[in-house]
């Protein structure tokens, strides 16, 4: 057990010298941490050569041009959501390829559960998104859509079919149905047409607060407009990327890997579009918004937990032969594969950044000198519970650290599960207790937000120290 002296054994610079209510000795005890060597560091991407390798594999500067064309200028919103119906639009294939895997020994069932549960997140994520640009004045009412009430049952647009209904004392609604994405496809074919109904009814529940729907066949029961799918995701264009530049490889894991690896790659663009948007909402003051984008970010950190997950389901051998067959690993690269990705390190920057906006959410300066400034504003806040939408966004930013941390705890399991703890050592990820890996170190390293963390602790001792004290003048009454 430790004593921590709070003017003489700080973590930060910029915790205080004293508690404002207590006194300058807090005596806390926790278990004695024998681990050495981690500190807060700047997660580096892995060489030029790894990292364009990576990106040649999956055709990444292929996808990061259809993401990066703007084809509607007053549409705010186009940056974010596109990339995120094209990982659902990925999405459809890899069940597609699941689904007419032809091997006896693939585990088809639990993998289809888990692509289910997967659409059903991405669903989810796509309707908060399309729910808070209602919200905002500047960008409600710009998304492309078609309104299906006022289109006397026809459909203008050349190409699309139709379904016709009429909700009894209610217009003739026009239900459209995409014309490019599998979707459809998949609920028409017997082998696929289970999953296909459930994620239909899965867009259908998703959507009830959103201002119009995806425009996928799903039934759109309350008539509302259609998203212009596919003008929006241009589900042909992504499909044209459906071969990986090694598809001459005989083996079924490849189009697993380069199905995963997409959908993984859609969505790191997706958070960082959003963290973009959270500096730019904290600088405008839009605290409430900013809130909301960072419990966004929190959930997409655990939607990349979750496709990371998918390579549990791989067949071993195959997977391993895979490994060989691509060259995965190279003999004079020490870092993480995951580092490979330069979009994945560089949101694993910018959450981390984040907590130098935390003195502007309070409304005060860092104290050069050291004192507690931000640790005295934090606690005001949190006791006053006047300024709400500033304790949502503080509390917001620790959830993205957690969830940031959780990652990567749960990728290096996965990696030592799918290839093994020698091959993770080979690596560098496995390390002995007297060193410490990069990846290791993101998820061992002290809380990002030290000034918050020593407000929460005080005033947890404070309001112990009331219960105490009221304890005790209990007791002298009853004597």
């Amino acid at each position: 057990m430790v004593d921590l002296d709070w003017k003489a054994k700080m973590v930060s610079s910029d915790l205080p010298n004293k508690s404002p209510k207590l006194s300058n000795k807090l005596q806390i005890s926790i278990p004695a941490i024998p681990f050495r060597g981690v500190s807060n560091i700047t997660p580096t991407p892995a060489s030029d050569s790894s990292c364009s390798a990576y990106e040649h594999c999956f055709r990444l500067p292929e996808l990061h041009q259809i993401w990066n064309r703007k084809e509607f200028p007053n549409w705010k919103t186009e940056s974010i959501l596109k990339p995120a119906l094209q990982a659902l639009e990925i999405t459809f294939r890899f069940i597609s390829t699941v689904l007419s895997d032809a091997r006896p020994y693939a585990n088809r069932r639990e993998l289809t559960r888990r692509i289910e549960s997967l659409t059903t997140s991405q669903i989810e994520l796509i309707a908060i998104i399309i729910e808070d640009e209602a919200e905002g004045s500047t960008t409600r009412g710009t998304a492309p859509i078609v309104d299906l009430s006022s289109s006397n049952s026809v459909l203008v647009r050349d190409g699309s079919y139709a379904e016709v209904w009429k909700v009894p004392g209610e217009t003739t609604v026009v239900s459209k149905t995409s014309e490019g994405s599998l979707l459809p496809r998949l609920a028409t074919w017997q082998t696929s047409e289970d999953v296909a109904q459930k994620i239909l009814y899965s867009i259908e529940c998703e959507m009830r607060r959103c201002p119009y729907t995806l425009g996928l066949g799903e039934p759109n029961l309350t008539g509302k407009p259609n998203l212009e799918y596919d003008a929006v995701c241009r589900p042909n264009e992504i499909h044209a990327l459906k071969k990986s530049p090694y598809e001459h490889i005989n083996n079924q894991e490849n189009h697993s890997l380069y199905t995963t690896h997409q959908i993984l790659e859609s969505w790191i663009h997706v958070a960082k579009q959003i963290i973009q948007r959270v500096t730019e909402r904290i600088e405008s003051k839009e605290f409430s918004r900013a809130a909301n984008d960072c419990y966004l970010v929190e959930r997409i950190w655990k939607l990349l937990a979750e496709i990371e997950d998918l390579h549990l389901l791989m067949d071993p051998d195959d997977f391993l032969r895979l490994k060989n067959q691509l060259q995965m690993r190279s003999l004079d690269e020490t870092a993480p594969f995951c580092f490979r990705s330069r979009e994945l390190v560089e949101i694993t920057k910018s959450c981390k950044e984040l907590k130098h906006k935390v003195p502007e959410i309070l409304g005060v300066e860092v104290d050069p000198k050291g004192g507690p400034r931000i640790q005295e504003a934090a606690m005001r806040l949190y006791s006053e519970k006047r300024e709400f939408e500033k304790v949502y966004l503080l509390q917001a930013l620790q959830a993205i650290e957690g969830a940031l941390k959780r990652f990567f705890y749960a990728y290096k399991q996965v990696l030592v599960v799918v290839m093994g703890s020698l091959e993770a050592k080979g690596n560098g990820v496995l390390v002995s207790s007297e060193s410490c890996d990069s990846l290791t170190q993101l998820f061992l390293e002290p809380t990002y937000f030290p000034s918050l963390d020593a407000a929460k602790t005080f005033l947890g001792e404070s309001w112990g120290h009331r219960q105490h004290s009221g304890m005790e003048r209990r007791s002298r009454r009853k004597q």
